[in-house]
């Protein structure tokens, strides 16, 4: 049994962990279609995800918050599982409304969310949950069709288009070369001082054409972090081995890499989501959170 099933099956904590003062930390799961956001970060004026979460949320406490998320998605990624957390006044959960209750703030926010983000549960997070550092691994999947004629209208949103036939053995053993403990610089955006070393445990590609959906393909891709358009350009660098523009043995070089590689094309955007965060049993989160800290100072 994997840690995040382990989680689930955890029973359901209701007592009010304080952060000092009277705030209480809740943790959100989240859904949203990324097509019209401009990712997940604050950037005003434009709209992104963070920005609408913590407007409604404010709305509702009557306060600035903030939130914490456990991965920032890019402009036009999508999410049905991404994980935060905040920190409210307890008052407003004293609300008749909520009577204490956290998940009942699900029902308020949807009436205040434009439709293309959903907050599909809250609950009072556990002592020491930090919703970015106490994560174990995050789980993204990208969805790419290569039949002439494009993706099918209703999936046309969050299914990315490759205009030349692909070989999924191929691409599979490309893959398979890239998974393990590397320090992924050639396939990611440079950030000062941050590190580009990772944990690949997950990558892999599936054909999953269905009558509707021939020449329809699945990658599932999971790391203790990802770096800025790494999931993208772990995709691109896959499909160019699927389309014979390079070999699968061309990874080893792109690792012994300490720069941004121009070899690597970076697959779109609308293509890809983050799936699911898993987090250790709760009496670990704090001592995890710590771990991961020191690791990326």
């Amino acid at each position: 049994m994997n840690t995040l099933t382990q989680a689930k099956l955890e029973p359901v904590d209701t007592t009010r962990v304080t952060t000092g003062g009277n705030m209480v930390r809740l943790r959100l799961d989240i859904a949203y279609d990324g097509t019209d956001f401009h990712g997940w970060a604050k950037q005003p004026p434009l709209r992104t995800v963070e920005g609408t979460l913590e407007d409604t949320l404010g709305l509702i406490s009557r306060t600035p918050v903030t939130l914490t998320v456990a991965g920032r998605t890019d402009a036009g990624v999508h999410a049905t599982g991404q994980v935060a957390h905040v920190d409210v006044p307890g008052h407003i959960l004293e609300h008749r409304s909520i009577d204490g209750d956290p998940r009942r703030l699900v029902r308020r926010l949807a009436k205040l969310l434009p439709e293309d983000v959903r907050v599909h549960d809250v609950t009072y997070a556990p002592p020491g949950f930090d919703a970015r550092f106490s994560a174990l691994r995050r789980h993204y999947r990208y969805r790419i069709t290569t039949n002439p004629r494009g993706a099918l209208p209703t999936r046309a949103r969050d299914t990315a288009t490759f205009n030349k036939p692909v070989d999924v053995d191929a691409m599979n053993a490309a893959a398979h070369h890239l998974i393990g403990l590397h320090d992924f610089a050639a396939f990611c955006r440079a950030k000062p001082n941050a590190t580009t070393i990772r944990d690949l445990q997950t990558f892999r590609f599936r054909d999953v054409s269905t009558p509707e959906e021939p020449q329809l393909y699945e990658a599932e891709v999971s790391a203790d972090a990802f770096c800025w358009n790494m999931v993208r350009s772990l995709v691109g660098f896959c499909l160019a081995v699927g389309s014979g523009a390079r070999s699968p043995e061309f990874a080893h070089e792109l690792l012994a890499e300490t720069t941004r590689s121009s070899a690597i094309p970076v697959a779109a955007a609308k293509g890809l989501r983050l799936t699911g965060v898993d987090y250790p049993p709760s009496s670990e989160l704090a001592s995890r959170a710590e771990q991961t800290r020191n690791r990326r100072d």
